[in-house]
């Protein structure tokens, strides 16, 4: 897809409800994937996706919810608080997980952050009342090298949500984390060709993961929350 219709996150994080394209992947002339999703999630309120990015990490078995096949350990570095809820529970928290990609194994550090700290400006999502957005750093749990970015943003409609996801990744998105950035050039070098198969397969992950998410979320909820 033209790289212009899905740019750089710096240009695409004030526009994600706008956005032409909502659901495709481009390979950057920079060496940056990003990819774009729309998910429609019946029943679910942006307050349940809080609840549930809070709630997975607690143990591995409640991650594999999520994607049974794909998804294979998650704990978090150091827990929140027990009494912690919605954004609180995981914003500044990092979940660690194990999944495969495609045939590709990963060992994620998803690094919660708040929206405005990747730059997500939105009044509704601030509100905390209709709308909701997921951000995090994402970067490596075996290496001290961060990849990119990520944005859930979730809005409310008439019957349920709509999730619009964004992957930011690649060697403009590359930071080390706690380390001299010497240390890990080696790795980075690594992660600089990251192609097609790459993008696809992220997008067929996310899109798989969240339409399971929405089928079972709201039961769940109920139940647990």
């Amino acid at each position: 897809m033209a790289e212009a219709l899905l740019p750089s996150k710096d240009e695409a994080i004030g526009s994600i409800i706008d956005a032409e394209v909502q659901n495709g992947f481009t390979i950057t002339s920079a060496g940056a994937i990003h990819v774009n999703l729309l998910t429609e999630m019946p029943g679910v309120t942006p307050a349940m996706i809080d609840w549930w990015f809070g709630w997975h990490s607690d143990s591995p078995e409640r991650y594999k919810l999520w994607h049974p096949l794909a998804h294979v350990h998650a704990q978090w570095a150091s827990q929140p608080p027990a009494a912690s809820i919605g954004r609180a529970r995981y914003v500044g928290f990092t979940s660690q997980v194990d999944e495969y990609l495609g045939s590709a194994m990963i060992r994620g550090a998803i690094q919660f952050r708040t929206p405005a700290e990747i730059g997500l400006v939105d009044g509704a999502v601030a509100a905390g009342s209709d709308a909701t957005a997921v951000c995090a750093r994402v970067g490596l749990v075996d290496a001290p090298v961060d990849l990119g970015y990520l944005a859930h943003h979730v809005a409310a409609v008439p019957g349920g949500s709509v999730m619009r996801s964004r992957f930011w990744l690649g060697k403009p998105y590359l930071a080390a984390r706690n380390a001299p950035m010497r240390a890990v050039v080696p790795i980075a070098k690594r992660l600089i060709g990251l192609t097609e198969l790459d993008a696809r397969a992220l997008l067929v992950h996310c899109s798989q993961e969240m339409t399971h998410l929405a089928s079972f979320l709201p039961a769940l909820h109920e139940q647990e929350a």
